[in-house]
Protein backbone atom coordinates (compact mmCIF):
# COMPACT_ATOMS: atom_id res chain seq x y z
CA UNK A 1 0.00 0.00 0.00
CA UNK A 2 1.46 3.14 -1.16
CA UNK A 3 2.59 5.68 1.58
CA UNK A 4 -0.26 8.96 1.62
CA UNK A 5 1.75 11.85 0.20
CA UNK A 6 1.34 14.22 3.32
CA UNK A 7 2.69 11.62 5.75
CA UNK A 8 5.45 10.72 2.86
CA UNK A 9 6.47 14.99 2.71
CA UNK A 10 6.16 14.76 7.02
CA UNK A 11 8.63 12.31 7.37
CA UNK A 12 10.88 13.59 4.71
CA UNK A 13 10.41 17.03 6.50
CA UNK A 14 11.40 15.59 9.81
CA UNK A 15 14.44 14.01 8.51
CA UNK A 16 16.18 17.02 6.74
CA UNK A 17 15.69 18.54 10.40
CA UNK A 18 16.64 16.45 12.34
CA UNK A 19 20.18 15.64 10.08
CA UNK A 20 20.61 19.11 10.15
CA UNK A 21 22.59 18.98 13.43
CA UNK A 22 24.79 16.04 11.89
CA UNK A 23 25.71 17.85 9.11
CA UNK A 24 26.06 22.13 9.87
CA UNK A 25 29.37 22.59 11.67
CA UNK A 26 27.91 24.48 14.32
CA UNK A 27 28.91 23.55 17.75
CA UNK A 28 25.66 25.29 19.25
CA UNK A 29 23.18 23.32 16.65
CA UNK A 30 25.23 20.18 17.29
CA UNK A 31 24.64 19.31 20.64
CA UNK A 32 20.64 19.29 19.68
CA UNK A 33 21.37 16.03 17.65
CA UNK A 34 17.66 14.68 18.33
CA UNK A 35 18.75 10.72 17.32
CA UNK A 36 21.29 8.74 18.03
CA UNK A 37 22.40 7.01 14.29
CA UNK A 38 22.81 3.53 15.84
CA UNK A 39 19.71 3.92 17.70
CA UNK A 40 18.03 4.63 14.94
CA UNK A 41 19.26 1.51 13.06
CA UNK A 42 17.77 -0.50 16.11
CA UNK A 43 14.81 1.37 16.05
CA UNK A 44 14.40 0.45 12.34
CA UNK A 45 15.97 -3.24 12.39
CA UNK A 46 12.38 -4.70 14.44
CA UNK A 47 11.88 -8.11 12.50
CA UNK A 48 9.28 -9.96 14.41
CA UNK A 49 10.93 -13.57 16.11
CA UNK A 50 9.68 -16.64 14.36
CA UNK A 51 6.62 -18.06 15.90
CA UNK A 52 4.87 -14.41 17.06
CA UNK A 53 1.98 -14.79 14.21
CA UNK A 54 1.06 -18.42 15.44
CA UNK A 55 0.55 -17.31 18.76
CA UNK A 56 -1.15 -14.23 18.45
CA UNK A 57 -3.47 -16.54 16.25
CA UNK A 58 -3.44 -19.48 18.58
CA UNK A 59 -7.00 -20.57 20.17
CA UNK A 60 -4.89 -21.51 23.09
CA UNK A 61 -5.10 -17.98 24.39
CA UNK A 62 -6.75 -18.76 27.80
CA UNK A 63 -5.30 -17.25 30.63
CA UNK A 64 -3.31 -20.57 31.50
CA UNK A 65 -1.47 -20.71 27.90
CA UNK A 66 -1.00 -16.91 28.05
CA UNK A 67 0.77 -17.23 31.28
CA UNK A 68 2.93 -20.13 30.02
CA UNK A 69 3.65 -18.41 26.97
CA UNK A 70 4.96 -15.41 29.27
CA UNK A 71 7.17 -17.67 30.76
CA UNK A 72 8.61 -18.58 27.53
CA UNK A 73 8.91 -14.95 26.55
CA UNK A 74 10.58 -14.10 29.92
CA UNK A 75 13.05 -17.69 29.14
CA UNK A 76 14.30 -16.44 25.83
CA UNK A 77 15.75 -12.90 27.21
CA UNK A 78 16.35 -13.37 30.69
CA UNK A 79 17.80 -17.19 30.81
CA UNK A 80 16.90 -16.91 34.63
CA UNK A 81 15.76 -20.25 35.04
CA UNK A 82 19.16 -21.89 33.38
CA UNK A 83 21.49 -22.12 35.78
CA UNK A 84 25.45 -22.99 34.28
CA UNK A 85 27.85 -21.22 36.61
CA UNK A 86 30.22 -23.73 35.27
CA UNK A 87 30.04 -23.37 32.09
CA UNK A 88 29.23 -27.23 31.44
CA UNK A 89 27.15 -26.37 28.08
CA UNK A 90 29.94 -24.25 26.68
CA UNK A 91 31.29 -27.29 24.68
CA UNK A 92 27.12 -28.00 22.91
CA UNK A 93 27.68 -24.03 22.39
CA UNK A 94 30.85 -24.82 20.50
CA UNK A 95 29.65 -27.83 18.51
CA UNK A 96 26.47 -25.86 17.48
CA UNK A 97 28.74 -22.95 16.45
CA UNK A 98 31.12 -24.88 14.09
CA UNK A 99 27.95 -25.84 11.89
CA UNK A 100 29.14 -29.38 11.94
CA UNK A 101 27.13 -32.24 13.45
CA UNK A 102 25.72 -31.67 16.80
CA UNK A 103 24.35 -34.80 18.72
CA UNK A 104 22.10 -34.79 21.75
CA UNK A 105 20.47 -37.49 23.94
CA UNK A 106 17.57 -36.47 26.13
CA UNK A 107 16.69 -39.37 28.55
CA UNK A 108 13.49 -39.03 30.38
CA UNK A 109 10.05 -40.43 31.29
CA UNK A 110 7.06 -40.97 29.74
CA UNK A 111 6.19 -37.55 27.72
CA UNK A 112 9.67 -38.27 26.51
CA UNK A 113 8.52 -41.72 25.33
CA UNK A 114 5.94 -40.17 23.08
CA UNK A 115 8.75 -37.98 21.92
CA UNK A 116 6.48 -35.06 22.94
CA UNK A 117 8.99 -31.83 24.33
CA UNK A 118 11.32 -33.65 22.68
CA UNK A 119 10.14 -33.33 18.98
CA UNK A 120 9.52 -29.60 19.49
CA UNK A 121 13.14 -28.53 20.81
CA UNK A 122 14.07 -30.92 18.23
CA UNK A 123 12.11 -29.01 15.19
CA UNK A 124 13.27 -25.53 16.53
CA UNK A 125 17.14 -26.58 16.93
CA UNK A 126 16.75 -27.87 13.46
CA UNK A 127 15.18 -25.43 11.91
CA UNK A 128 17.53 -22.94 13.33
CA UNK A 129 20.91 -24.86 12.85
CA UNK A 130 20.11 -27.67 10.65
CA UNK A 131 18.91 -30.96 10.34
CA UNK A 132 21.63 -34.06 10.26
CA UNK A 133 18.90 -36.45 10.57
CA UNK A 134 15.93 -37.98 12.49
CA UNK A 135 18.42 -39.95 15.06
CA UNK A 136 18.24 -42.60 17.40
CA UNK A 137 14.57 -44.95 17.04
CA UNK A 138 13.89 -48.54 18.85
CA UNK A 139 13.24 -51.64 17.13
CA UNK A 140 9.61 -51.55 18.20
CA UNK A 141 7.05 -50.04 20.14
CA UNK A 142 7.61 -51.49 23.88
CA UNK A 143 4.47 -48.98 24.48
CA UNK A 144 1.66 -48.35 22.32
CA UNK A 145 2.53 -44.99 22.76
CA UNK A 146 5.87 -45.15 21.72
CA UNK A 147 6.63 -42.37 19.22
CA UNK A 148 9.13 -40.68 16.98
CA UNK A 149 7.89 -37.28 14.99
CA UNK A 150 8.69 -38.09 11.61
CA UNK A 151 9.21 -41.65 12.10
CA UNK A 152 6.17 -44.61 11.41
CA UNK A 153 7.22 -47.93 12.81
CA UNK A 154 5.77 -51.58 13.19
CA UNK A 155 7.19 -55.09 14.29
CA UNK A 156 6.61 -58.31 14.93
CA UNK A 157 7.84 -61.51 16.58
CA UNK A 158 10.27 -59.77 19.13
CA UNK A 159 11.13 -60.36 23.06
CA UNK A 160 11.10 -57.21 24.77
CA UNK A 161 13.07 -56.12 27.17
CA UNK A 162 12.92 -52.91 29.18
CA UNK A 163 16.05 -51.85 31.50
CA UNK A 164 14.45 -51.72 35.51
CA UNK A 165 11.22 -54.24 34.61
CA UNK A 166 12.65 -56.90 32.37
CA UNK A 167 13.01 -60.66 32.52
CA UNK A 168 16.47 -60.34 31.33
CA UNK A 169 18.32 -58.71 34.26
CA UNK A 170 22.20 -58.10 32.65
CA UNK A 171 21.94 -54.57 32.12
CA UNK A 172 22.64 -54.88 28.41
CA UNK A 173 19.80 -52.64 27.46
CA UNK A 174 21.57 -50.70 24.62
CA UNK A 175 21.55 -46.74 24.16
CA UNK A 176 17.75 -46.64 24.31
CA UNK A 177 17.45 -48.60 27.78
CA UNK A 178 15.43 -51.22 26.13
CA UNK A 179 16.67 -54.63 24.24
CA UNK A 180 15.02 -56.77 21.38
CA UNK A 181 15.18 -60.40 20.92
CA UNK A 182 14.37 -62.08 17.99
CA UNK A 183 14.74 -65.36 16.13
CA UNK A 184 13.94 -65.85 11.70
CA UNK A 185 10.53 -64.58 11.98
CA UNK A 186 11.50 -61.28 13.78
CA UNK A 187 10.81 -57.83 11.75
CA UNK A 188 11.13 -54.31 11.89
CA UNK A 189 9.61 -51.72 9.90
CA UNK A 190 10.49 -47.92 9.85
CA UNK A 191 8.54 -45.51 7.75
CA UNK A 192 10.43 -41.97 7.51
CA UNK A 193 8.94 -38.88 6.58
CA UNK A 194 12.12 -37.72 5.57
CA UNK A 195 13.53 -39.12 2.25
CA UNK A 196 16.67 -37.32 2.43
CA UNK A 197 18.78 -39.50 4.60
CA UNK A 198 21.78 -40.61 3.72
CA UNK A 199 22.56 -43.55 6.35
CA UNK A 200 21.54 -46.34 8.66
CA UNK A 201 23.13 -47.71 11.74
CA UNK A 202 21.72 -50.63 13.49
CA UNK A 203 23.04 -50.88 16.83
CA UNK A 204 22.84 -54.59 18.43
CA UNK A 205 24.50 -56.95 20.72
CA UNK A 206 27.71 -59.07 19.53
CA UNK A 207 27.65 -62.58 21.44
CA UNK A 208 28.60 -65.99 21.34
CA UNK A 209 25.02 -67.46 20.18
CA UNK A 210 24.38 -64.74 17.75
CA UNK A 211 22.72 -64.49 14.75
CA UNK A 212 22.01 -62.55 11.34
CA UNK A 213 19.60 -59.95 10.16
CA UNK A 214 19.32 -58.34 7.09
CA UNK A 215 18.79 -54.80 6.36
CA UNK A 216 16.42 -53.85 3.31
CA UNK A 217 15.69 -50.45 2.16
CA UNK A 218 12.59 -50.13 -0.12
CA UNK A 219 12.80 -53.81 -0.76
CA UNK A 220 15.94 -54.22 -1.34
CA UNK A 221 18.59 -55.79 0.52
CA UNK A 222 21.47 -53.21 1.92
CA UNK A 223 23.36 -56.41 3.15
CA UNK A 224 23.67 -59.01 6.05
CA UNK A 225 25.15 -58.62 9.20
CA UNK A 226 26.78 -61.74 11.83
CA UNK A 227 26.09 -60.95 15.01
CA UNK A 228 28.54 -64.12 16.24
CA UNK A 229 31.27 -62.75 18.03
CA UNK A 230 33.82 -64.32 20.93
CA UNK A 231 32.51 -61.69 23.42
CA UNK A 232 29.17 -60.03 24.20
CA UNK A 233 29.76 -56.28 23.26
CA UNK A 234 27.75 -53.56 22.00
CA UNK A 235 28.12 -53.36 18.10
CA UNK A 236 26.79 -51.22 14.90
CA UNK A 237 26.53 -51.89 11.80
CA UNK A 238 26.43 -49.13 9.13
CA UNK A 239 24.94 -48.88 6.05
CA UNK A 240 24.54 -45.89 3.01
CA UNK A 241 21.09 -45.17 2.24
CA UNK A 242 20.11 -45.18 -1.65
CA UNK A 243 18.96 -41.72 -2.20
CA UNK A 244 15.10 -41.16 -1.95
CA UNK A 245 14.80 -44.36 0.21
CA UNK A 246 12.21 -43.87 3.17
CA UNK A 247 11.20 -47.55 3.66
CA UNK A 248 13.64 -49.92 5.90
CA UNK A 249 12.96 -53.78 6.90
CA UNK A 250 15.02 -55.02 9.39
CA UNK A 251 14.47 -59.26 9.04
CA UNK A 252 16.38 -61.75 11.74
CA UNK A 253 17.13 -64.59 9.35
CA UNK A 254 19.39 -67.42 11.62
CA UNK A 255 19.89 -67.63 15.09
CA UNK A 256 19.28 -65.31 17.92
CA UNK A 257 19.46 -61.54 17.18
CA UNK A 258 19.85 -59.43 19.93
CA UNK A 259 19.03 -55.46 18.65
CA UNK A 260 18.51 -51.93 20.18
CA UNK A 261 17.74 -49.74 17.38
CA UNK A 262 18.60 -47.74 14.34
CA UNK A 263 19.82 -44.20 13.74
CA UNK A 264 19.09 -42.87 11.14
CA UNK A 265 21.83 -39.85 9.59
CA UNK A 266 21.83 -37.39 7.39
CA UNK A 267 25.54 -36.24 5.63
CA UNK A 268 25.09 -32.80 5.93
CA UNK A 269 25.82 -30.19 9.35
CA UNK A 270 23.09 -30.15 11.61
CA UNK A 271 21.62 -31.01 14.80
CA UNK A 272 20.61 -35.03 15.65
CA UNK A 273 18.20 -34.85 18.82
CA UNK A 274 17.09 -38.44 20.35
CA UNK A 275 14.48 -38.50 22.22
CA UNK A 276 15.62 -41.43 24.67
CA UNK A 277 12.39 -42.16 26.88
CA UNK A 278 10.88 -45.50 28.99
CA UNK A 279 7.82 -45.30 30.52
CA UNK A 280 7.42 -44.91 34.16
CA UNK A 281 11.45 -44.08 35.06
CA UNK A 282 12.74 -42.42 37.54
CA UNK A 283 16.15 -41.93 37.55
CA UNK A 284 17.61 -45.29 39.28
CA UNK A 285 16.70 -46.52 35.54
CA UNK A 286 20.65 -44.52 34.54
CA UNK A 287 22.15 -44.91 38.20
CA UNK A 288 21.06 -48.86 38.79
CA UNK A 289 19.93 -50.65 35.68
CA UNK A 290 22.48 -50.00 33.27
CA UNK A 291 25.37 -51.46 32.87
CA UNK A 292 27.97 -49.25 33.45
CA UNK A 293 30.88 -50.83 30.57
CA UNK A 294 28.03 -51.60 28.09
CA UNK A 295 26.20 -48.34 28.12
CA UNK A 296 29.46 -46.47 28.16
CA UNK A 297 30.29 -47.95 24.76
CA UNK A 298 27.07 -46.92 23.61
CA UNK A 299 27.33 -43.49 24.58
CA UNK A 300 30.85 -43.16 23.26
CA UNK A 301 29.64 -44.41 20.24
CA UNK A 302 27.08 -42.23 19.70
CA UNK A 303 29.41 -39.04 20.82
CA UNK A 304 26.39 -36.80 22.14
CA UNK A 305 27.70 -33.33 22.69
CA UNK A 306 25.13 -33.08 24.84
CA UNK A 307 22.93 -35.29 27.41
CA UNK A 308 19.78 -34.17 28.85
CA UNK A 309 18.65 -35.84 32.11
CA UNK A 310 15.11 -35.46 32.49
CA UNK A 311 13.64 -37.32 35.40
CA UNK A 312 11.19 -36.68 38.61
CA UNK A 313 8.04 -36.66 37.72
CA UNK A 314 7.51 -40.38 38.85
CA UNK A 315 9.47 -40.01 41.69
CA UNK A 316 7.67 -36.83 43.24
CA UNK A 317 4.90 -39.10 44.40
CA UNK A 318 7.06 -40.92 47.01
CA UNK A 319 8.21 -37.95 49.61
CA UNK A 320 10.59 -40.25 51.44
CA UNK A 321 12.66 -41.52 48.48
CA UNK A 322 12.43 -37.59 47.34
CA UNK A 323 13.92 -36.93 50.98
CA UNK A 324 16.15 -39.51 51.40
CA UNK A 325 17.53 -41.36 48.11
CA UNK A 326 16.75 -38.81 45.03
CA UNK A 327 19.63 -36.72 45.41
CA UNK A 328 22.39 -39.69 46.11
CA UNK A 329 20.81 -41.74 42.89
CA UNK A 330 20.99 -38.58 40.92
CA UNK A 331 24.42 -38.05 41.95
CA UNK A 332 25.53 -41.64 40.72
CA UNK A 333 23.98 -41.09 37.38
CA UNK A 334 25.78 -37.44 36.93
CA UNK A 335 28.97 -39.43 38.22
CA UNK A 336 28.48 -42.04 35.55
CA UNK A 337 27.80 -39.59 32.91
CA UNK A 338 30.64 -37.68 33.61
CA UNK A 339 32.53 -40.56 33.78
CA UNK A 340 31.96 -41.95 30.39
CA UNK A 341 31.94 -38.60 28.75
CA UNK A 342 34.31 -36.02 30.35
CA UNK A 343 34.15 -33.43 27.46
CA UNK A 344 30.60 -33.73 26.79
CA UNK A 345 27.95 -31.16 28.26
CA UNK A 346 25.26 -32.35 30.27
CA UNK A 347 21.94 -30.70 31.41
CA UNK A 348 19.84 -31.59 34.66
CA UNK A 349 16.58 -30.71 33.33
CA UNK A 350 13.79 -31.05 35.83
CA UNK A 351 10.21 -32.38 35.78
CA UNK A 352 7.10 -29.90 34.76
CA UNK A 353 4.45 -29.26 37.57
CA UNK A 354 2.71 -32.08 38.91
CA UNK A 355 -1.04 -31.21 40.04
CA UNK A 356 -3.00 -33.51 42.66
CA UNK A 357 -6.67 -32.65 43.84
CA UNK A 358 -6.80 -31.85 47.18
CA UNK A 359 -9.05 -32.68 49.64
CA UNK A 360 -10.59 -29.09 49.20
CA UNK A 361 -11.23 -30.09 45.80
CA UNK A 362 -8.77 -27.44 44.43
CA UNK A 363 -5.65 -28.78 42.06
CA UNK A 364 -2.38 -27.96 43.21
CA UNK A 365 0.94 -29.20 43.05
CA UNK A 366 2.02 -32.23 44.98
CA UNK A 367 3.94 -31.54 47.78
CA UNK A 368 7.07 -33.27 47.68
CA UNK A 369 8.03 -31.70 44.12
CA UNK A 370 9.59 -28.45 45.06
CA UNK A 371 11.25 -30.27 47.16
CA UNK A 372 12.93 -32.54 44.73
CA UNK A 373 13.38 -29.23 42.07
CA UNK A 374 15.43 -27.87 44.89
CA UNK A 375 17.96 -31.10 45.85
CA UNK A 376 18.27 -31.40 41.49
CA UNK A 377 19.43 -27.55 41.62
CA UNK A 378 21.72 -28.33 44.28
CA UNK A 379 23.28 -31.33 42.85
CA UNK A 380 24.01 -29.50 39.51
CA UNK A 381 25.72 -27.19 41.73
CA UNK A 382 28.04 -29.62 43.43
CA UNK A 383 28.52 -31.42 40.39
CA UNK A 384 29.66 -28.69 37.61
CA UNK A 385 27.04 -29.62 35.43
CA UNK A 386 23.54 -26.97 34.01
CA UNK A 387 20.43 -27.03 35.35
CA UNK A 388 16.81 -26.46 33.73
CA UNK A 389 14.25 -25.01 35.86
CA UNK A 390 11.23 -26.39 33.78
CA UNK A 391 9.33 -26.25 36.67
CA UNK A 392 9.89 -22.26 37.37
CA UNK A 393 10.17 -21.69 33.72
CA UNK A 394 6.13 -23.23 32.74
CA UNK A 395 4.96 -21.06 35.68
CA UNK A 396 5.59 -22.99 39.25
CA UNK A 397 3.45 -23.71 41.74
CA UNK A 398 -0.18 -24.38 40.67
CA UNK A 399 0.73 -24.26 36.68
CA UNK A 400 -1.31 -27.65 36.06
CA UNK A 401 -4.19 -26.38 37.42
CA UNK A 402 -3.78 -23.26 35.18
CA UNK A 403 -3.48 -25.61 32.68
CA UNK A 404 -6.01 -28.07 32.90
CA UNK A 405 -8.59 -25.46 33.42
CA UNK A 406 -7.40 -23.87 29.84
CA UNK A 407 -9.25 -23.99 27.32
CA UNK A 408 -8.72 -26.22 25.35
CA UNK A 409 -6.50 -28.10 27.98
CA UNK A 410 -2.72 -28.29 27.80
CA UNK A 411 -2.87 -31.25 30.34
CA UNK A 412 -4.52 -34.36 31.13
CA UNK A 413 -6.74 -35.38 33.55
CA UNK A 414 -4.10 -37.19 35.53
CA UNK A 415 -2.54 -33.20 35.80
CA UNK A 416 1.03 -35.09 34.54
CA UNK A 417 1.06 -35.50 31.03
CA UNK A 418 0.67 -32.83 28.88
CA UNK A 419 -1.67 -32.55 25.67
CA UNK A 420 0.46 -31.74 23.13
CA UNK A 421 -0.44 -28.09 22.77
CA UNK A 422 1.21 -27.89 26.60
CA UNK A 423 4.30 -30.40 25.16
CA UNK A 424 4.80 -27.84 23.23
CA UNK A 425 5.08 -24.84 24.96
CA UNK A 426 7.74 -27.06 27.68
CA UNK A 427 9.68 -27.84 24.18
CA UNK A 428 9.92 -24.13 23.51
CA UNK A 429 11.28 -23.48 27.02
CA UNK A 430 13.77 -25.56 26.69
CA UNK A 431 14.73 -24.51 23.28
CA UNK A 432 14.89 -20.74 24.31
CA UNK A 433 16.68 -21.43 27.23
CA UNK A 434 19.65 -22.89 25.10
CA UNK A 435 19.09 -20.74 22.56
CA UNK A 436 19.78 -17.74 25.10
CA UNK A 437 22.53 -19.52 26.21
CA UNK A 438 24.25 -19.95 23.53
CA UNK A 439 23.45 -15.97 22.90
CA UNK A 440 25.73 -15.36 25.91
CA UNK A 441 28.21 -17.71 25.18
CA UNK A 442 28.87 -16.16 21.61
CA UNK A 443 29.06 -12.18 23.41
CA UNK A 444 31.52 -14.04 25.96
CA UNK A 445 33.99 -15.01 23.09
CA UNK A 446 33.74 -12.26 21.26
CA UNK A 447 34.31 -10.19 24.10
CA UNK A 448 37.32 -12.86 24.92
CA UNK A 449 38.70 -12.50 21.96
CA UNK A 450 38.87 -8.52 21.04
CA UNK A 451 40.47 -8.34 24.42
CA UNK A 452 43.18 -10.96 23.52
CA UNK A 453 43.67 -9.13 20.13
CA UNK A 454 43.40 -5.60 21.84
CA UNK A 455 46.55 -3.17 21.64
CA UNK A 456 48.33 -3.30 24.90
CA UNK A 457 47.84 0.26 26.80
CA UNK A 458 50.98 2.30 26.87
CA UNK A 459 51.42 3.86 30.31
CA UNK A 460 51.13 7.56 30.59
CA UNK A 461 54.66 9.44 31.12
CA UNK A 462 55.39 10.17 34.38
CA UNK A 463 54.93 14.11 34.82
CA UNK A 464 58.13 16.08 35.75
Amino acid sequence: MPIPRKTSLAVITFAVMAGIPYFVPIPVISDYRPLDPKGLLAVLDFPMRKGVEEEVANPLASPASVDALKAKRMMGTSGKNLVDPSHALDHFYEALLKNEVTRILHYGDSPTTADLITADARAMLQREFGNSGSGFVLVARPWAWYNHRGVSMEASNWRIDIAGNAELKDGLYGLGAVSFRGQPGAVAHWNLRDASHTSVEIYYLSEPDGGEFVLEAEDKELGTVDTKAEARAPAFAHFDVPPGSSHFTLKVTSGNVRAYGADFRKDNPGVVYSSIGVNGANVTLLSRALNLKHWEDELRHYKPDLVIVNYGTNESGFPNFVDGTWGRELRLTVTRLQQALPETSILLMSPMDRGELKPTGEIDTISALPRLVNTESRIALDTGVAFFNTFEAMGGQGTMARWYSSEPRLVGADYIHPMPAGAKIVGELLFSALHDGMQQYKLQTLKQRMAETAPPKQEEASRP
